[in-house]
């Protein structure tokens, strides 16, 4: 276990931000941290950097009490960007590695791949305020791994890139996993939720809500339906559902039918299969699982408060 949060709570002026707040996060994962605005997740995360102190809880780095030393070994991309706009990138981020405990040679060296990456090298002597939004946004998440933090922790890392430039920081996020890298990643960005994060946790006025696998979740939430492609007679496969299973809706694709099936008892895809291969050819069958978009809207407009650890 690389980073526990052990019951963590905060208040502000009698104002409660975080409620016994737990979460485990597994080196090498990508972790999502979600929730609403106004429901803690800055607060947790400003209390992971060291920022500010909890009232009451733990937070443990490699199952020790975590120290200002250790921040080092983090990166931290905040949502509210802050760049020093007259210096250079170069001198930027030579000074910002520096804080962080890189030698001046290495930090140069790292500097010098990620431009090269990113296709900004001739522009390493370039003042901040001379560069475009999305290059300033380029330039802030290289500082923030520049120094090879193990943990790293990012607040809305797509916020104001291009869909392109955003498939380009996925990608090197999912690179940095591979490496090794643990990664926090907070957003409202369901759909990126979905296609990188492995667990999640959901914070709603100060209280973590849901946890577990992003697969699990979604399936805690779905509704026992299923899509199933068939070639065959519609009487003999709605026949075939038996008391198992109802027929909710079908239509013609494609030169087969595709059907809408409901479990009436609990019954999963293996039993769907069982019962209808007799009687049609099976060209594809799979749950229909709501989105991590649908059940965020879903908790945080109040629907449903059960508390879910999956």
């Amino acid at each position: 276990m690389l980073l526990k949060l052990e019951n963590i709570s905060k208040s502000f002026s009698g104002h409660q931000a975080l409620k016994d707040v737990s979460i485990e996060i597994e080196q090498g994962e990508i972790f999502g941290l979600l929730g609403p605005n106004g429901a803690g997740k800055t607060t947790l995360i400003r209390i992971i950097n060291q920022i500010i102190k909890q009232d009451s809880g733990n937070v443990l780095l490699n199952n020790n009490p975590i120290t200002k030393k250790d921040i080092e070994k983090i990166g931290y991309l905040p949502e509210e960007r802050g760049l020093y706009k007259k210096m250079t990138i170069l001198d930027q981020a030579i000074y910002l590695a520096g804080l962080k405990g890189v030698h001046k040679k290495e930090a140069k060296n790292s500097l010098k791949y990620w431009l090269e990456k990113f296709e900004l090298l001739p522009w390493a002597n370039k003042k901040v305020e001379d560069l475009s939004k999305g290059m300033q946004q380029k330039i802030q998440f290289i500082v923030t791994v520049l120094h090879k933090p193990k943990l790293l922790i990012l607040d809305e890392p797509f916020s104001g890139f291009d869909p392109v430039n955003t498939n380009l920081i996925k990608q090197e996020i999912l690179n940095l996993k591979e490496n090794g890298t643990t990664i926090i990643f907070s957003t409202h960005n369901m759909a990126s939720v979905e296609e990188v994060c492995e667990k999640i946790a959901l914070i709603n006025k100060s209280e973590k809500i849901i946890s577990g696998t992003v697969n699990d979740v979604r399936k805690s939430y779905g509704k026992n339906e299923f899509t199933v492609g068939f070639e065959g007679n519609l009487i003999a496969f709605t026949n075939s559902l038996w008391t198992n299973f109802e027929l909710l809706d079908n239509k013609q694709q494609n030169g087969h039918t595709v059907a809408r099936v409901k479990s009436t008892n609990g019954s999963g895809l293996n039993k769907l299969a069982e019962s209808i291969l007799p009687v049609v050819n099976i060209k594809f069958m799979e749950e229909k699982l709501p989105s991590m978009h649908d059940i965020f809207i879903q908790e945080v407009s109040g629907k449903s408060n059960q508390k879910s650890n999956i």
